[in-house]
């Protein structure tokens, strides 16, 4: 892979004019399968997915900097609609999700049906990759996969988002809260400064607890990460998202990149644009009003 310096358009085309970063995730697979499945007995459809991705888009990147989608069910058929927002920058999702009996992602491998050329022909400007951390597994081909992968982010000139996630071990052993609170500054540590030009991290304490041990984490991260960083929502509970958010960027976090935390009570709705408009809409809205009250506040 190419060593040349980046020439990608820049993290400006996926923020706002505040600098920060409110970004929208629609890249799900199986586990968004999974949240329509608790709100029906009719098995969940591939088509019924894609259309609500594309409704999702076309819902609320007006008021998102970015949108994640993947290529598995979401990327050609929002695309084909012309559902992304002008001024709203894409990302697409390289990682390839291999499931196992206990994990929707129990492996991932760089997706070679994705070609970054074709991402960027068609508008995108950035490619997101998800890694796995886990404590029983070899760090060095975690490390080589992130490194191809900015390689060939930088190639084809997009921003690179790396997306290091705390994982408990492959052998099944017992896992505890604090020890995967521990693997998400363990992944920090080992991954971020391997030139990713955005870093996605899990919020320490999944945002719950004290306010304190919130920050400390926050600012750990922000200490650890080699570049700006934004937070994502899973495992945090819809209710505290806000908040997280909030407290990740006073101590230097950038922004988010999230989808549960803006879309997933809207999953089942009998009416899902309507329900977009009334109840992600404005969730979106105030995520953005945090992340510029905070990077404007600095």
């Amino acid at each position: 892979m190419s060593t040349a310096p980046s020439t990608a358009p820049g993290l400006s085309a996926l923020a706002r004019p505040s600098g920060g970063f409110a970004m929208l995730a629609v890249d799900q697979r199986e586990a968004l399968r999974a949240m329509f499945a608790e709100h029906q007995e009719a098995p969940v459809t591939d088509r019924q997915i894609t259309d609500f991705k594309v409704a999702t888009v076309r819902a609320l990147t007006p008021y998102a900097s970015a949108v994640l989608l993947e290529k598995q069910f979401a990327l050609d058929a929002v695309l084909d609609a012309g559902a992304v927002s002008p001024g709203c920058g894409l990302i697409a999702a390289v990682d390839h999700f291999t499931a196992d009996e206990r994990e929707f992602v129990g492996r991932v491998d760089i997706d070679e049906t994705v070609d970054p050329a074709w991402v960027r022909e068609a508008g995108g400007v950035a490619l997101k990759l998800l890694v796995l951390w886990r404590p029983d597994e070899d760090p060095a081909e975690r490390i080589a996969m992130t490194k191809e992968f900015v390689a060939r982010a930088r190639e084809a000139g997009l921003v690179s988002i790396l997306e290091p996630v705390s994982r408990a071990p492959k052998d099944g052993s017992p896992w505890t809260p604090e020890q995967w609170n521990e693997g998400v500054f363990a992944a920090a540590r080992e991954l971020g400064s391997l030139g990713a030009d955005l870093y996605k991290a899990e919020v320490p304490l999944h945002g719950e607890g004290d306010e304190a041990a919130i920050r400390r984490g926050c600012a750990e991260l922000t200490d650890t990460i080699d570049g700006p960083w934004v937070v994502l929502s899973s495992g945090v509970p819809h209710d505290l998202f806000p908040r997280a958010v909030r407290l990740a960027c006073e101590e230097g976090a950038s922004g988010f990149l999230a989808g549960r935390a803006v879309w997933r009570t809207v999953v089942g709705a009998e009416d899902i644009p309507a329900a977009l408009q009334a109840d992600s809409v404005p969730r979106l809205r105030e995520l953005g009003a945090i992340v510029d009250a905070a990077v404007q506040g600095r």
